[in-house]
């Protein structure tokens, strides 16, 4: 199953990377990458004002995740959590990003840190559909980056790795778990 996602998602990353025109391709200096969404498309652009919003487009919507939404979009990652999905996310708040040591955030967000950032942003996220009455004492999940998280319920409590799940969004392609703490994969 396991291996099933991983190709799943390699997928997701090529067809998102032959997204790119020729002609953007092409006209873009060499020391900028051009993403689908500064082209204008991709799934993240499409614009539909009837359904109910994507795990990008609530997390764009809330204060308390601006952080993560940067991390996202310096990840590369909109499009692929804009897709039908269904994911779940266990987002951390800003809040939980200044626990970080001094400077973390913005080390991460430069583009030679890429791969690390991407890397953590996988272990937030899982490929399925986790509903909050799913979760149980003692489960594990694999994340998108191939590492495991813990979940633990004690007295209706969810926490994921310890960190407590403080709301939980239902959107079009998945669920939101909300956090307070970033998950460092180990």
């Amino acid at each position: 199953m396991t291996r099933i996602i991983q190709t799943f998602l390699v997928i997701v990353v090529f067809a998102f990377l032959s997204c790119k025109s020729s002609s953007s391709e092409s006209t873009a200096p060499a020391t900028s990458e051009v993403t689908a969404a500064e082209d204008g498309v991709g799934q993240s652009n499409v614009k539909d004002d009837v359904s109910n919003p994507n795990i990008v487009q609530v997390a764009v919507g809330s204060k308390d995740h601006t952080t993560l939404v940067a991390a996202v979009k310096a990840g590369g990652l909109v499009d692929a959590l804009s897709n039908a999905g269904p994911f779940t996310v266990f987002a951390p708040t800003n809040a939980a990003f200044e626990k970080l040591p001094a400077g973390t955030v913005e080390g991460l967000l430069k583009p030679e840190k890429k791969a690390d950032l991407v890397n953590i942003l996988e272990y937030h996220t899982y490929v399925g559909a986790l509903k909050p009455e799913y979760f149980q004492d003692g489960q594990t999940y694999d994340q998108v980056n191939g590492k495991k998280v813990n979940i633990t319920v004690k007295d209706g409590k969810i926490s994921v790795n310890g960190s407590e799940v403080v709301a939980s969004i239902q959107t079009s392609n998945g669920w939101i778990h909300v956090i307070g703490d970033v998950l460092l994969p180990k």
